[in-house]
């Protein structure tokens, strides 16, 4: 649990590209950014809107939730995510499924993961270490700090069209964020079908 909680955190973080201020999105625009400065340019960005004053109130939240994933998808490469949270699996989906599978879960995880950051952020501090690169993968490993408690957290990504986008997250002892979700599907889709997979996941957005 100490691990999700604190993956959670790391996701959301980075669900953010930087689309608030047009001139720092220009300039990333113009100027392709490394891995880390990738990562870090998102973490500023998403934290500026967790800090906002304009969504302290309570009937501001939704409106906060909102900006966040209005900011996020960009920033994940989402086929990717889907591809490897499958597993071998994958090759059994139609094409449609896969898109449709695609869309419905970056949908769920976003849901997820903003829901709950807005109630567990508390000002961490994210300390960067460096950045590992071979291309067209790299590893951005960095530390969240809460007070004095430390907790690795690395961050893989991938480039696609020239820009670095995230497809996994590690939090300590390297336990994977999509490791985590395919042990599920494959265990779901060992009795089920690829079709009520996406239905179960879209039960899950429209409860």
């Amino acid at each position: 649990m100490k691990h999700i909680r604190w993956a959670v955190i790391g996701v959301v973080l980075c669900l953010c590209p930087g689309h608030g201020l047009l001139a720092a999105t220009q300039q990333a625009e113009q100027i392709p950014l490394t891995p880390l400065a990738t990562v870090k340019h998102s973490i500023d960005q998403i934290v500026e809107v967790l800090r906002d004053p304009a969504f302290s109130a309570a009937d501001q939240k939704q409106a906060q939730r909102d900006k966040i994933k209005e900011i996020a998808y960009p920033m994940f490469d989402f086929k990717e995510i889907s591809r490897r949270a499958v597993g071998p699996k994958w090759q059994s989906f139609t094409i449609d499924e896969k898109t449709r599978f695609t869309d419905v879960f970056a949908k769920f995880l976003a849901n997820t993961y903003v829901d709950r950051i807005q109630g567990e952020y508390q000002n961490e501090q994210v300390v960067y270490v460096n950045e590992l690169v071979k291309a067209p993968l790299a590893l951005v490993r960095t530390k969240l700090v809460r007070q004095s408690v430390s907790m690795p957290l690395d961050y893989r990504l991938r480039q696609t069209d020239g820009q670095w986008k995230i497809y996994d997250i590690l939090v300590e002892d390297g336990v994977s964020l999509v490791k985590n979700y395919r042990v599920q599907f494959q265990s779901f889709l060992q009795k089920e079908s690829p079709a009520r997979l996406i239905e179960t996941l879209l039960s899950k957005l429209n409860p």
